[in-house]
């Protein structure tokens, strides 16, 4: 028989979220709120008004906060004033988890949705860059190996590059591609010098520090979370290059050039093979005690496996499509709302 303390937790968690039922902000709604990333946003937008067209409900609000701002949005907490799913242009980390379960927010789904990469771009009128890695970290990095940043040109940088300055619009610090940025690319190129290496097993801290943390001079420009913004200034400035999502280099062909990283240049197949340094996973993340009291969020996530296929409408909005047994897997997750395995994250 169950105990009287499991039967509150039961009735309290029920209380939480019947407020979940209709209109209204401060104790109930009957749509969908979605968090997270600007890549991932055009694809959740178009997910959004598809799902209510096909299931008569009323269109999921999308909100484009950042990935790690959304996190702090989604881990808040159950119930209607919290939002149902966090966009993220990179896993959840053990920590971001560890914050969700805090607050109550422990049964989460995860779902892999498609890859992006994250693409280096420069004005159709550029000089046609060539970086790897470690040109990114030694242009970008605050203190790289250790020593404060003095780099003014990329000449600076590496003397096969041109003597333009460093001029880079980028993602803020709440955004998962600049998280990917971190670990993908400054990473790479702070991690070319054995001592940054053996700094990691010894001062986990002081190497992600020198590592990742990026200029404030000017040289690096913070665009927050608006992509076309960074397309923008780029295109109207042949020497300022910007970071941002691959869908957004793919849209924007007449404006901009992608330029390659290590050799390889950001294509879809690229991406797709992994073969670009700057390829990740792109996910949503959803709460399961929200799936029976939000209205339309069990039709919102079934429509996310109906649009991700290679003949589906988000890989004309530039979303690159996940291998057949990457979706296969990721689909049997969204029918079953299979919980997260939260030991798995790092």
């Amino acid at each position: 028989m169950p105990s009287f303390r499991s039967i509150s937790l039961v009735a309290l968690s029920s209380l939480a979220l019947a407020a979940c039922g209709s209109g209204g902000s401060s104790g109930s709604r009957d749509f969908v709120r979605a968090v997270g990333s600007s890549t991932v946003y055009p694809f959740a937008t178009a997910v959004a008004e598809a799902t209510a067209k096909a299931a008569g409900i009323k269109s999921p609000v999308i909100e484009s906060t950042g990935t790690g701002a959304g996190m702090k949005l989604f881990c808040a907490g159950l119930g209607a004033q919290h939002p149902d799913i966090e966009n993220a242009s990179r896993r959840m980390k053990k920590s971001e988890y560890e914050e969700c379960a805090k607050n109550g927010v422990k049964d989460i789904i995860e779902i892999q949705v498609g890859l992006d990469g994250i693409a280096f771009a420069e004005g159709t009128n550029g000089p046609n860059m060539k970086l790897t890695p470690l040109d990114v970290y030694k242009a970008l990095a605050a203190n790289p190996f250790g020593k404060p940043n003095t780099a003014k040109t990329w000449a600076d940088v590496n003397p096969s590059l041109p003597a333009e300055p460093i001029l880079v619009y980028g993602p803020p610090s709440t955004s998962g591609t600049r998280d990917a940025l971190a670990e993908l690319i400054l990473t790479k190129g702070c991690e070319t010098d054995p001592a940054m290496k053996a700094l990691k097993e010894k001062d986990k801290d002081a190497h992600k520090k020198i590592c990742t943390g990026v200029r404030e001079d000017g040289a690096y420009v913070d665009a927050g979370e608006n992509d076309n913004l960074i397309v923008q200034k780029i295109s109207d400035n042949p020497k300022a290059i910007g970071v941002f999502g691959f869908s957004y280099l793919e849209e924007n062909t007449t404006r901009l050039k992608g330029i390659p990283m290590a050799g390889v240049m950001p294509t879809y197949q690229s991406i797709v093979d992994f073969s670009y340094p700057g390829a990740r996973p792109l996910y949503i993340y959803v709460k399961q005690g929200h799936l029976n009291a939000i209205k339309g969020l069990k039709d919102y996530v079934g429509q996310w496996a109906a649009a991700w296929g290679p003949d589906g409408y988000l890989k004309a909005k530039g979303m690159v499509i996940a291998p057949d047994d990457v979706r296969a897997k990721n689909a049997e997750v969204a029918a079953k709302f299979t919980l997260m395995d939260p030991s798995t994250l790092k």
